[in-house]
């Protein structure tokens, strides 16, 4: 049995299922100072809508809302039913504090408090 769909008809469907996952999603990508919807995340790789962005490659950022998730490498993959596919070539999560390289004991204090021989007191 063939299923034969008009184009018109797959092209609406298309676009009602890329609106409704732009509704669902709260992830965005910025790259160029330009936030872009994504629509669907994947562990290696993202896609947006494919006429709403512009080609993307290299360095970007991944935000959930207001956090910032991600610092990603990217590569443009494919491009599907209006979705366009990127690969990540590196993905770095983003911390809120910079990396330290020395060991912290876990039962440090959390900072000294200055003691005046003169007076001997704290």
């Amino acid at each position: 049995m063939n299923t034969y769909v008009p184009k018109a008809v797959q092209d609406a469907l298309d676009t009602a299922r890329l609106q409704g996952m732009k509704k669902k999603s709260r992830l965005r990508v910025m790259a160029d100072d330009q936030l872009i919807p994504v629509l669907r995340m994947w562990k290696d790789g993202f896609s947006v809508e494919a006429n709403a962005a512009p080609m993307l490659r290299g360095l970007v950022d991944i935000y959930d809302g207001a956090r910032h998730m991600s610092q990603c490498l990217i590569v443009a993959s494919e491009e599907e039913g209006g979705e366009m596919r990127y690969e990540f070539k590196r993905s770095t999560p983003a911390a809120d504090q910079a990396p330290v390289d020395f060991y912290k004991s876990p039962d440090a204090p959390a900072g000294l408090i200055p003691f005046d021989q003169s007076q001997g007191k704290i």
